[in-house]
């Protein structure tokens, strides 16, 4: 609940920016109103020179932003939801998760063991601890990042492309961390690994690691075209 206000303020200042650019040809840029919002009038704002104004982003530019921040928080429950719920594999009777190991016989209900030894699998307690403090780490740098990404948007200021870069950087982190839990997670059970055992959970987490690298990705390269690598920018 805690990403949801800062979330819809991200969408509501993108559609006063659409507004904003279409309002009468007045000097009233939308870097202007965000201007006049620390207590200057709107008159005052629209009669300023235009070399003292702040350069201002373009629509799609924002409208763009504003989608990577809402594929990042889509990608970010789907990975929570996946870590949580931990069953990834589910192998004839036998259910495989980051918290427990299932097993179920003769139609009866499953009986579940948190003691990851009781699968008689070489290594497994040990491999799935690993796996889980990996997609943990990993949900928290995306929370990170997409934080940054959120402020970088609401408080535009000479410090916000800064902020863009590394929450896309985070994201880049999380995507290394979340793609190593996965990797772990076949390797440790290869022997009972196969395309079709992989439960939805697997499926989500997977979904989500794509969606931080691409976002991540995306976020970096929209910020080196509006905002090119040989401009100086100080953290």
């Amino acid at each position: 609940m805690f990403l949801i206000a800062p979330f819809c303020w991200v969408l509501v200042e993108t559609v006063m920016r659409v507004c904003f650019a279409y309002l009468p040809k007045r000097g009233v840029t939308w870097a202007t109103y965000r201007h006049c919002r620390a207590g200057h009038l709107m008159l005052d704002c629209a009669q300023r020179p235009l070399g003292q104004r702040q350069p201002c982003r373009s629509y799609s530019e924002s409208f763009i932003r504003t989608l990577i921040i809402t594929c990042v928080a889509l990608a970010l429950v789907l990975s929570s939801v996946s870590i949580c719920d931990g069953r990834w594999l589910l192998a004839e009777d036998r259910l495989f998760g980051l918290w427990h190991f299932c097993t179920a016989t003769n139609q009866s209900a499953p009986t579940c063991f948190r003691d990851l030894g009781q699968a008689h699998v070489p290594g497994l307690a040990v491999g799935m601890g690993l796996v889980r403090s990996m997609g943990a780490l990993a949900v928290v740098a995306a929370i990170f990042g997409l934080e940054l990404l959120m402020v970088s948007q609401v408080c535009e200021d000479k410090h916000s492309r800064p902020k863009w870069i590394m929450g896309s950087i985070l994201l880049l982190v999380s995507f290394v961390l979340s793609s190593g839990g996965l990797l772990g997670f076949v390797i440790f059970l290869r022997n009972q690994v196969t395309l079709i055992s992989f439960t939805l959970m697997f499926w989500c987490e997977f979904t989500a690691s794509f969606l931080f690298f691409l976002n991540a990705i995306s976020g970096l390269h929209i910020n080196s075209i509006t905002h090119p690598w040989e401009q100086p920018w100080k953290f």
